[in-house]
């Protein structure tokens, strides 16, 4: 949306768009999400700064920081790379809103955040939880434990998260495992499948995730494809029964009551991505996002 890079030392921004351009290279079939950010920054030419029906929105105080420097397909690189960039725009007073990345890409973003404001609590919308169990079936012995699958299990594992305060929200579809969802909440997580989530009108979601989070900082974590291939085909794992664009974005204008200290939209797999659809919503996502940061402040204060 051609906002301005950061000054030079940066000078207290208040949200800053980061790119974190990694995927872990191991899906069978669909590689590709390291390019989400350039993908998602290309197809925001599309969107106008101001969304006609909440008011307009001042893009003062907003940054692009780029992207992360980093190797894809390196675990060392992503955790020893992009943990300490992303401490650094959490330093600078500014929210990170950023932009993935496969969902391992979350992790590092959780460690920042976590070392800014404590154990977080974790809204985390997705067909998938993302909290598997360590080793998959098949999985080498000397397997690597931070996968796509198990980014929350290791969240808990290092205390990044308050389990009982976080909640996953849209599974649905196939598993190589049985259980996920039973492990997910054995670690102490809340889990609602597509149909439970769209049950609830926006405003009852609002009611149940501001008890849910009560005390705790929230990161929003917005994994591409909780929303139906009809509207976002371009992503690694999709899933069909997902939300539509419209459900989707209601739900996210119900989160303006969360302190949200930071924010992820993950999974744009630009190779996938028929005529630029998925990174076109993704893009609104993120200014949606940034919207509901702006308005949620901005009744805090009053």
């Amino acid at each position: 949306m051609s906002l301005p890079a950061p000054d030079d030392p940066p000078d207290g921004p208040e949200i800053a768009i980061v790119g974190i351009g990694f995927d872990v290279g191991t899906h069978p079939s669909r590689i590709g999400a390291r390019g989400g950010p350039g993908h998602i920054r290309q197809q925001s030419r599309l969107l106008r700064p101001h969304l006609a029906d909440r008011g307009p929105l001042d893009l003062g105080g907003i940054v692009d920081w780029g992207d992360v420097r980093l190797t894809p397909g390196r675990l060392d690189s992503l955790l020893d790379d992009a943990t300490p960039a992303l401490a650094e725009v959490v330093a600078s007073g500014a929210v990170p809103v950023v932009l993935g990345g496969d969902g391992t890409a979350t992790f590092p973003v959780l460690r920042a955040l976590a070392a800014a404001h404590g154990p977080l609590a974790v809204v985390h919308f997705d067909a998938h939880t993302d909290a598997y169990p360590d080793a998959p079936p098949g999985a080498d012995a000397g397997a690597e434990p931070l996968t796509t699958a198990t980014t929350f299990t290791r969240a808990v594992d290092e205390g990044l998260v308050d389990p009982a305060r976080s909640i996953h929200l849209g599974v649905r579809g196939t598993t190589f495992q049985t259980e996920v969802c039973a492990h997910a909440r054995r670690l102490g997580y809340a889990v609602r499948t597509t149909d439970e989530l769209v049950a609830l009108a926006p405003a009852e979601l609002t009611d149940l995730l501001v008890t849910h989070t009560a005390g705790r900082p929230v990161h929003l974590s917005w994994d591409m494809d909780v929303f139906d291939p009809a509207a976002a085909p371009g992503v690694a794992t999709p899933e069909w029964g997902g939300l539509s664009a419209r459900e989707g974005l209601a739900f996210l204008r119900a989160l303006e009551p969360l302190d949200i200290v930071g924010a992820d939209v993950a999974t744009v797999s630009p190779p996938h991505d028929l005529g630029g659809t998925t990174g076109l919503l993704a893009a609104r996502v993120v200014l949606e996002i940034v919207h509901t940061l702006r308005a949620g402040r901005g009744a805090r204060r009053a």
